[in-house]
């Protein structure tokens, strides 16, 4: 059976990351919400599972329900080859991993730094004093920790990991929400601009992104382009 990989339609989100995966790996699964009634099942699989997931992403696959981004991928590359076979190189694209979801929550933070229940209009004052310390300091320090592991190799483990199509897919969402910040330190980190094209040249990713299960980029998702915050 295909497996099942619930998330909200309309955005990419944190489920892009787990899509992008899955579609290197050429595994056939089923995007739920995006069908008939799709977000009415994804409401009662989040109730119904013996061992549910705390928000989407999950995945659903072989009786098991994974949640967390993270750990979806972790499963993922040691069943699909998109990380090493040694325990110590599965560990390290784990941790890469995680960095690059701290990255994605400061990016998400910057315009809902209050409360993500509340309307980026109910904080514009907070939003703004949160995307200058992060356009100016956070996004040249995880861009530059990434360009120091990959250094010269043509990816991050020097084999494709799923460490760097989430890499792609966090430059990809900062050149949306902050195209001048990020312009700015893709010049100075040239191999991450290289990194981007290369993931984007692989032939399942190339036809990915040509294609309608790609969604565009919004201010829905966790990166939103509001120019007042990029500088």
């Amino acid at each position: 059976m295909a497996c099942e990989l619930f998330y909200w339609p309309g955005i990419q989100g944190r489920g892009e990351f787990v899509r992008l995966a899955l579609e290197e790996a050429g595994v056939e699964y089923v995007d739920v919400a995006r069908g008939p009634k799709g977000v009415e099942k994804l409401m009662a699989a989040l109730k119904e599972d013996a061992r549910p997931a705390f928000a989407p992403p999950f995945l659903r696959v072989d009786g098991m329900t994974i949640g967390q981004t993270a750990a979806i991928l972790m499963f993922l590359g040691e069943r699909h080859g998109l990380a090493p076979s040694d325990p110590a190189g599965r560990i390290w694209t784990h941790q890469l991993q995680l960095t690059i979801a701290d990255l994605v929550g400061e990016a998400h933070e910057t315009h809902h730094p209050v409360g993500a229940s509340l309307y980026y209009e109910d904080q514009k004052a907070e939003a703004l004093r949160r995307a200058q310390e992060f356009t100016a300091q956070r996004i040249p320090k995880f861009l530059g920790y990434f360009a120091q592991v990959l250094g010269k190799q043509d990816y991050l483990l020097g084999q494709c990991t799923y460490a760097d199509l989430s890499l792609f897919q966090a430059i990809e969402g900062l050149d949306y929400a902050f195209p001048k910040a990020t312009a700015r330190e893709l010049k100075r980190h040239p191999q991450l601009e290289e990194l981007r094209q290369r993931v984007a040249a692989r032939p399942r990713i190339a036809a990915y992104l040509a294609s309608s299960r790609r969604i565009p980029f919004n201010e829905d998702g966790i990166f939103r382009r509001y120019p007042e915050l990029d500088s």
